[in-house]
């Protein structure tokens, strides 16, 4: 894999991007369920778009997302160059940073690459139903 390099790896990850935005919870013990079908972005290496359907699930504590910045900060990965794997753990790592929820699950299914489809999950916390067992063979 001599053509990829460190800088392809590590693209898009920390480039800035809108702000996601939250709202105060009155509420506990309920999850929420996004789902994003739109979600495109450009292979850091070829330039080629990349699409699929982006689903955040979590249950929130303090806050919950705005849903227009959420819009606005999806969007912005439009234009950047970054892996599927890349994405779905930054927008993981992002949405943890803003909203602070008890647990939060992002899924990331892209349409087919060269006849591959390919499904990233990133977890935060005890996600129910979630649970990860490793098995040995």
């Amino acid at each position: 894999m001599a053509d990829y390099s460190e800088k392809h790896a590590r693209s898009g990850l920390r480039d800035k991007l809108p702000r996601l935005d939250v709202i105060a919870n009155q509420f506990k013990g309920y999850r929420i369920s996004i789902v994003i079908p739109e979600y495109s972005s450009l292979c850091p290496r070829s330039g080629m778009p990349d699409n699929g359907t982006v689903t955040i699930e979590y249950e929130p504590a303090g806050h919950f997302v705005e849903l227009k910045s959420l819009k606005y900060y999806i969007l912005g990965y439009r234009n950047l160059g970054i892996f599927y794997e890349n994405a779905v753990n930054r927008i993981l790592k992002d949405f943890v940073r803003a909203v602070k929820p008890r647990w939060a699950l992002v899924r990331g299914e892209f349409k087919p690459r060269g006849g591959i489809n390919s499904t990233v999950e990133a977890k935060y916390g005890r996600v129910p139903g979630r649970e990860t067992r490793l098995q040995r063979h």
